[in-house]
């Protein structure tokens, strides 16, 4: 909480009053405070609770694609926790309604949801207008925008621009969802008209602002076979641990495979063969787990494969998005 007081000054006493509301009260009973000037963009506040900050991307229609794009829902959090930061606020949000129960429910609407009442939802149920497109697309764009701060280590009252948007979409691997409109405006590339006739003259190819984007995304990895190595001309080769620091080091910074919430550690596959006596499996074989995941696979194998599937399963899919986006290429 942020709050802006004006102090009564004593300056024989050398004291300084405040007199916070009641809504203000709970702030100072958490015991130390921090005290700090107003800054510029906030001077024109009045005394009280300082307000989330607008969000300008927020009606772009041009990140509108981003915005709803599966993966980065995804990385945000999933449909479970849109749906949970939804029901942590009150009220029907159908604007239209001639009646609103008490109890709220969330009515999903692809690919977000809505918190409506009960008479609502059997009213709205299964319906597809703009209306609900538009609370549906405002619902899944303040949750985006809200993971992104809380990722990037704001809170609601700083306004995220875009540079920020798109090194959190970097820092999660999601390059390739960023529409072209995003990409120039990111770059500062002039938006290209199109029009409805063109001279064969006129047309000139231009590089598209995703691809550039693309490139500045240096591979983590890169890899070459060799098929003469001496190992594979013995019978019994002494097996040797591949490791890779700088690769482990960026599969703990990428998302949980499980739960998408941001990961602590590169977790090596255990069982299915992996592995040896005293020894773990390669590096290559890991996958991402925030400490939770990681704590209850290594507690009951078993249990965890049968939630969240196979480990063999998990890995084979980490390693198929790496290598589509090129985190792992051939040397």
């Amino acid at each position: 909480m942020r709050v802006i007081l004006t102090p009564e000054i004593a300056p024989r006493l050398g004291l300084a009053l405040f007199r916070p509301g009641s809504d203000v009260m709970a702030l100072f009973h958490q015991g130390r405070v921090l005290i700090e000037g107003v800054p510029e963009h906030l001077q024109h506040l009045p005394s009280g609770i300082v307000p989330a900050a607008s969000q300008p991307l927020s009606g772009d229609k041009a990140l509108l694609a981003f915005f709803t794009n599966e993966r980065v829902i995804q990385a945000a959090g999933g449909l479970s926790t849109l749906n949970a930061s939804l029901l942590r606020e009150n009220g029907c949000q159908y604007p239209q309604g001639d009646y609103h129960h008490p109890e709220m429910v969330i009515m999903p609407y692809p690919p977000s949801a809505i918190r409506v009442c009960w008479h609502c939802d059997n009213k709205l149920r299964e319906q597809a207008t703009e209306l609900l497109a538009d609370l549906a697309h405002r619902n899944v764009v303040e949750f985006v925008i809200a993971s992104a701060l809380r990722n990037l280590g704001f809170d609601d009252t700083h306004q995220l621009t875009l540079p920020e948007l798109c090194w959190w979409a970097i820092r999660y691997d999601l390059v390739d969802c960023l529409p072209e409109g995003m990409a120039r405006k990111a770059l500062r590339k002039p938006e290209e008209p199109i029009l409805s006739v063109y001279k064969e003259s006129d047309i000139v190819p231009s590089l598209p602002a995703t691809s550039i984007v693309q490139e500045k995304i240096k591979p983590v990895l890169a890899l070459k076979a060799d098929p003469e190595s001496p190992e594979s001309y013995m019978l019994k080769p002494k097996r040797r641990r591949w490791e890779s620091a700088i690769y482990t080091r960026w599969v703990k910074q990428q998302p949980c495979e499980c739960c998408r919430r941001p990961a602590d550690d590169p977790h090596h596959i255990i069982g299915h063969g992996m592995g040896g006596t005293a020894t773990k499996a390669h590096d290559l074989f890991v996958i991402p787990l925030c400490r939770e995941c990681h704590d209850e696979l290594h507690a009951d194998v078993a249990a965890f494969e049968q939630k969240h599937g196979t480990q063999l399963e998990l890995v084979f899919r980490f390693l198929d998005r790496v290598m589509a986006i090129g985190v792992i290429v051939k040397a």
